[in-house]
Order: structure tokens, then sequence, then C-alpha cells
């Protein structure tokens, strides 16, 4: 399966960028009038389900996206690249990590689901288990994920964009794939280099929870906190965004 993509750029790093559970590939659009396309050759990815993928069937889990990620890989020919993921995407990340680490350069997660899933609460359990069909709910997980800090019109146009580039059956199949999969084992004292961007206003995903988890797992693991983003750093520091993960990759 090669997902749909936008290549951006013509440069000898090649980076595959993944995107979270609310949204599609469109989601990093605040970040590509910044990159470094001389240096760089990025590919903005599609899962199953979401996007120009949004007709196309499957399990729709995590493991099915990172093969589908490989398999997008070799049809553009990148024997070596580096990958970027964001909230879920950390997840699929890891998966393609574990499957061909051999493969990976550097792997850089925003806000990224650790290897271990998320244990939700009751309460929240049924907050994200509602949004396929509740877009209300989309709105309040975005409000809440970013501090409650964020304009009105903000999370109306992330809900809007959410709800009519996702398919509904893959976007509730894809949150038990990613919440409860547990595969912290399998990349314990792996030595790809990774960088772990947080938000300081992320109640969820938290920079304490980065800590306790993706530091604790990966030894050769950089954190670097947003003191002005929650859960949407392409949105919310573009700029920032760009400098830590062009800046990362370079080394």
């Amino acid at each position: 399966m090669q997902l749909p993509h936008d290549l951006i750029g013509s440069g000898p790093h090649k980076v595959m960028v993944l995107h979270g559970w609310l949204g599609d590939r469109t989601s990093f659009g605040p970040i590509l009038p910044y990159l470094d396309t001389d240096t760089f050759s990025y590919a903005f990815v599609d899962y199953r389900g979401y996007g120009e993928a949004r007709d196309t069937t499957g399990n729709y889990t995590v493991a099915e996206a990172a093969q589908d990620v490989l398999d997008t890989a070799d049809a553009l020919g990148w024997d070596r690249f580096s990958l970027i993921g964001h909230s879920m995407g950390g997840m699929v990340a890891q998966h393609v990590l574990i499957a061909a680490e051999q493969r990976l350069e550097a792997l850089i997660g925003i806000s990224p689901v650790p290897a271990s899933g998320v244990p939700f609460d009751e309460q929240s359990r049924q907050l994200f288990t509602g949004a396929a069909e509740a877009p209300e709910q989309r709105r309040a997980i975005l409000d809440l994920t970013t501090g409650n800090r964020l304009p009105a019109a903000w999370l109306d146009a992330m809900v809007h964009r959410s709800t009519g580039r996702t398919d509904k059956t893959a976007f509730r199949s894809y949150l038990d794939s990613w919440s409860q999969t547990d595969i912290h084992e399998w990349v314990k004292g792996r030595t790809t280099p990774v960088l772990v961007l947080a938000g300081a206003h992320d109640p969820a995903l938290s920079p304490e929870v980065m800590k306790d988890t993706w530091l604790e797992w990966y030894p050769r693991a950089e954190l670097e906190i947003f003191t002005d983003a929650g859960h949407y750093a392409p949105d919310e520091v573009p700029l920032a965004l760009v400098s830590h993960c062009e800046g990362f990759l370079r080394r």
C-alpha cells in the first residue's frame, strides 16, 4: 500500500512525516513555508481512512499504518530516512522502528503517544470514543489538550477539518489501536536518536509523561518543551517546531 502523500524538497536527507489522530497530512500546513527544502526531502502521508486515503479500506491499526509507511518509503526509493510523528503518529513511528530500525536515521515525536499506549480513565474513555460520532467531543478534546486557551475559531476550524477528512470507522478503530497497544518492551534500549517535543499546556501527553516513558526507554532520547504550546505544536508554534526538528536532524 503506497499512501497518498505530498513531496516537498529535494535534499539528500529523507523525512517521512506522520499525522495524528484528529487530522490528516494537511495538519502540517502551517510549517510548510519554513522547511529547509535544500537539505531535506519531506513526504507528508495520509493513513488509510484519512485525507486522500479516506475511502481506502483496512484494519485501521497503527501496525498496519507502519507497514504502509514502509511500503511508501520503498515506492519512493528511500532506503534510509527519518521519521516525524505527531501524537498517534509517534506510535506509528515506533512500530516502524521495531520493524526496520536499520533504515532509520532518527525519530522525532511531537506530543507523541508512548509505546505503552494511553490508559484512559472512564470519563476520558467516553470522551474519546464518542468523538467518532460527535463533533462537539472532538472540539472538547482539542480544547482540553491545548490547555483551554486557544480561540474558538481555531477549535471550530480544527473540528471542521477533522470531521471532513476522516472516515468515522477508521477514526474509531485507530483510537483503540494507539491507546491500547503496549510495545514498550520492544523499544526499550534501542539506540536510534530520538527527539521528543512536548507542550507545557498539554495535560494528557505532558512533558512529565514524556520523561516517564520515552526518556526512560530510549537511551539516546532528548526532550524539548514548548512553553507556549499544548498538543498541537504545528499550529501553535510552527517556527519553533521547524527549528527544533531540523536542528536535531542536522546533527
